[in-house]
């Protein structure tokens, strides 16, 4: 019997990356998935080369919209009938130092990262409650918000705030049957950290005993763990998919 047969879930920031990478995993593995994006033209492949609609669906969600997130919720209702997991993963960067970054740099990435997944916690839990089913939500958050790295200010402190929002959800939402945990990626290959300098990189190489970048894949396994029942007892988590950097 697959991991997640028969389930639904919506994934945020699903069209690429760890989203994408996500939503193929849960796919392989029986879940019917919502992908929410602001980018609709990779939404829409993403949908397709994941089997189309009777499997994926893609809906453009801007996550800072409650009322776009909660038209993720609605589509997952009206196409499989149910809403069991959530996969908080949409986020941006926007890099700069504490003394060059502008305030909407600060207030975007906080908007994205943080109220994003408050709005998504917020509606899953609503629509997970009355079904009365329980569910699981899985939170983005990543080494950034346990250590803090230069030019971060705003995304440390999102990525932290998603690990203290989490714990806090988890608590409330125990007794509903609903569990809530936050996945603290490090290093990932992917598009945005290959383009970094060859001395960042280099850098951020140096400080991972397992001496490699994860995969996306890497972390997409951990997603599927949390979401299925082999994580029944675990809720307020948070695992770390670093190769040991910063243990």
């Amino acid at each position: 019997m697959p991991l997640l047969n028969k389930r639904a879930a919506v994934i945020t920031g699903g069209a690429q990356g760890i989203g994408y990478a996500i939503a193929r995993r849960f796919v392989d593995e029986g879940a019917k998935v919502i992908l929410g994006d602001v980018d609709s033209t990779s939404l829409q492949n993403a949908a397709e080369r994941l089997g189309g609609p009777e499997v994926a669906l893609g809906v453009r969600c801007d996550v800072t919209s409650p009322d776009e997130v909660q038209g993720l919720f609605a589509a997952a209702l009206d196409t499989f009938g149910a809403l069991d997991i959530l996969v908080n993963n949409a986020g941006i960067t926007r890099d700069a130092t504490l003394r060059t970054m502008t305030e909407d740099q600060f207030d975007r990435v906080m908007a994205v990262h943080l109220k994003g997944t408050w709005n998504g916690i917020r509606g899953a839990a609503a629509v997970m409650r009355e079904q009365k089913s329980g569910g699981a939500i899985i939170n983005l958050s990543s080494l950034s918000g346990k250590v803090g790295m230069i030019g971060q200010t705003n995304y440390s402190a999102a990525k932290a705030g998603i690990i203290g929002m989490s714990k806090a959800a988890a608590k409330e939402l125990a007794h509903h049957g609903i569990r809530v945990n936050a996945i603290a990626p490090g290093l990932i290959r992917s598009a945005m950290t290959e383009a970094m300098p060859q001395r960042a990189w280099d850098q951020k190489m140096s400080e991972i005993p397992m001496g490699r970048a994860g995969e996306p894949d890497e972390v997409a396994d951990v997603a599927l763990f949390l979401a299925s029942d082999l994580s029944s007892y675990m809720t307020g988590t948070v695992l770390e998919v670093t190769g040991g950097r910063f243990m």
